[in-house]
């Protein structure tokens, strides 16, 4: 099958820079009309991020601090995937009870999207978990802090309609939470 005519074609591409959690990666490429140019973007590991909810109704939310915004953001638990996750609920599952100290009954695939695709290959799979109960302590990595913000699912719902919920990965998971259900 020929390539699609807005294809680009990559002619070199190497890591530019590397840290713990992504890469940034520049390639020499050639544009569709045959000019040879550079680009960069970041590359990470798949991600997950998790719509957790307890058997009353709430959302087991999180609060933690953004370096890159300033700010603390209210949202919900979200990770990158490891090598040893045996597939992506483990790795929801693992998230889950790492950053909140809960664990789920069920996992169901909510939405698989590419949240910045212009500039990075991120690729986020997201989770309804139910049933969730606190079952031990967080264990959050040496550059996380998080709290644990339980609140019920309409409070958050409300939140997200009123612009004052400005995670991506939050607004995301509840709106498309929301189109699923209705």
């Amino acid at each position: 099958m020929p390539a699609d005519p807005l294809a680009w074609e990559t002619l070199e591409s190497d890591v530019a820079y590397t840290c713990p959690g992504f890469d940034i990666i520049t390639q020499t490429v050639r544009l569709p009309d045959g000019e040879r140019t550079d680009f960069d973007f970041l590359a990470e590991p798949p991600s997950v991020c998790i719509l957790p909810f307890t058997d009353d109704g709430d959302v087991v939310c999180i609060e933690e601090w953004r370096q890159a915004v300033g700010r603390l953001n209210h949202g919900l638990p979200v990770g990158t995937t490891e090598p040893d996750d045996t597939n992506l609920e483990t790795a929801a599952r693992r998230e889950l009870r790492e950053e909140t100290g809960h664990e789920a009954t069920t996992f169901e695939p909510l939405v698989t999207v590419e949240p910045a695709n212009g500039l990075a290959d991120s690729v986020m799979h997201f989770f309804v978990a139910r049933g969730c109960d606190p079952t031990g302590e967080q264990q959050l990595d040496a550059d996380e802090s998080i709290r644990v913000a339980p609140q019920p699912y309409d409070d958050l719902l409300e939140a997200v309609r009123a612009g004052e919920v400005r995670d991506g990965r939050t607004v995301l998971a509840v709106s498309h939470y929301e189109l699923q259900e209705t």
